[in-house]
């Protein structure tokens, strides 16, 4: 299987994080206690429902230890599974299967857990007509594989940095000196996507009578977003944001709004209980 993400080096990120887990003296544990011609099966499922993502890299890191490793790929990322649901059957060489798997499941654990968080807002809003978006609240050097979870869970990626589109949010506008003014320069500056971060209604107008393209409603409430919303009237798409939860998503949706955004997606998701078993052959 190929896994190819844009703007992410799989082999890259494979080497650097098993070359962290080996360092200099490598998976002592396995030289010592496994023969190396010792082969083992191993089995990797879920033992609770989640939402799969990252098996891929899984992957890569058990065929860049053994190359000639067999796997079969039983489920799909994005696919929702039951718990006891085997997701991944591997037969290879035991040293390599035993040093990778921890790479291996952490990775398949934290995805798994963002895509499966993600899932559960997504269904949360299912009728509304509002589309869930991610953020940049991500891990420093994982936001591609984040955000790539995001999508196996159904959001929509939204803004993968801080060149894809200007976001002008209260400390710019308390620089720029206005809503105004910042989204004025932003205008000059021949920025094309412009994004503009409101937390009073009394904002709305000065920031598209000055070119905004995108409002995002800062921490509203449910009557205020339905009157902001209301304000806009369609003219630019409008994103509600701040302090969402799972259980307040949908009346926040139900408010008009064309987004609404959730950092807590890649900021709190816990880790799927992911684990990989072995039997000797």
């Amino acid at each position: 299987m190929t896994f190819v993400l844009e703007g992410f080096d799989l082999d890259a990120f494979v080497a650097a994080t098993l070359a962290e887990d080996l360092g200099e003296g490598g998976d002592i544990t396995s030289t010592a206690v496994i023969p190396a011609d010792a082969l083992f099966v191993g089995v990797m499922d879920s033992r609770d429902p989640v939402t799969v993502a990252g098996l891929p890299i899984a992957e890569a890191f058990f065929r860049t230890l053994d190359p000639d490793v067999e796997i079969d790929m039983l489920v799909e990322d994005g696919q929702q599974v039951a718990a006891g649901t085997e997701l991944m059957r591997l037969r290879g060489k035991a040293r390599a299967m035993l040093t990778a798997e921890r790479s291996a499941l952490n990775t398949v654990q934290h995805l798994s857990g963002i895509a499966t968080m993600t899932r559960s807002y997504v269904d949360a809003i299912v009728g509304t007509g509002a589309t869930l978006l991610d953020t940049r609240k991500t891990i420093p050097g994982l936001r591609r594989l984040e955000k790539y979870a995001t999508h196996m869970g159904g959001a929509t990626n939204h803004r993968m940095g801080l060149w894809d589109a200007a976001m002008i949010k209260d400390n710019h506008v308390a620089v720029a000196g206005s809503v105004g003014e910042a989204v004025r320069r932003a205008v000059a500056a021949g920025i094309a996507s412009i994004i503009v971060e409101v937390d009073r209604v009394d904002q709305i107008e000065p920031a598209l009578e000055a070119g905004a393209t995108h409002l995002l409603l800062d921490n509203m409430d449910p009557p205020t977003l339905r009157g902001a919303v209301m304000l806009v009237g369609g003219r630019v798409p409008t994103e509600a944001s701040g302090g969402v939860k799972l259980d307040t998503i949908r009346a926040i949706a139900q408010t008009g709004v064309t987004y609404v955004s959730v950092g807590r997606l890649t900021q709190s998701a816990p880790a799927a209980d992911v684990g990989l078993d072995f039997a000797h052959v």
